[in-house]
């Protein structure tokens, strides 16, 4: 099994998590359970603007460059260094470190690898066995993008915490007792 660092890039901002229709403090809650699990499994690399709760759970920061999505996982992959890298995004508020350290574990057997997000359009994780040879492609339609990429689909369970990306209120909603502390606290308050 590699030694995976893993890059958790958010964006911090009020308009973080727009589509959601919650408060700024429902997403960093969702980041906060996303990386807190993230950290049970391996070193993470959190890419933001809002440094202070994630070095609190243990996790490096480095500052978001400002240049979107893929900047910021730029910024994270080079802090990485060139080992055994995943990019987990970071709106995944219910999956278990059992989960990812298993989707870690499948992935060490390809050079590039992904996990699609439940809806089959979406990724929500890529690894690397050589960071330098990431090939992000985030956002609309990155399922097909990753794997004409060359990443490999790795079988993770559609109901797996880990394919079970938050973007709407009816995406959190449906998660019920499966979220993380921080979100279920801060979603019951929105």
């Amino acid at each position: 099994m590699p030694d995976w660092t893993i890059v958790v890039p958010f964006k911090g901002t009020a308009s973080a998590k727009s589509r959601l229709g919650g408060s700024a403090e429902l997403a960093l809650a969702i980041a906060l359970d996303t990386v807190a699990a993230a950290l049970a499994v391996a070193p993470v690399i959190v890419v933001t603007p809002v440094a202070e709760p994630f070095e609190e759970l243990g996790a490096a920061v480095v500052a978001d460059p400002g240049s979107g999505l893929l900047g910021a996982i730029s910024a994270g992959l080079a802090a990485a260094g060139d080992g055994a890298a995943g990019v987990l995004l970071g709106d995944v508020p219910a999956v278990q470190p059992a989960e990812l350290a298993d989707a870690l574990a499948a992935a060490a057997r390809h050079p590039l690898a992904f996990v699609a997000d439940a809806d089959g359009d979406g990724t929500v994780l890529i690894t690397a066995l050589q960071a330098s040879d990431h090939a992000p492609a985030f956002g609309p339609g990155s399922r097909a993008l990753h794997l004409a990429a060359g990443y490999v689909e790795l079988d993770v369970p559609a109901n797996s915490g880990l394919r079970r990306d938050v973007d709407t209120p009816e995406q959190l909603a449906a998660l019920g007792t499966r979220l993380g502390p921080r979100t279920s606290s801060s979603s019951v308050n929105t």
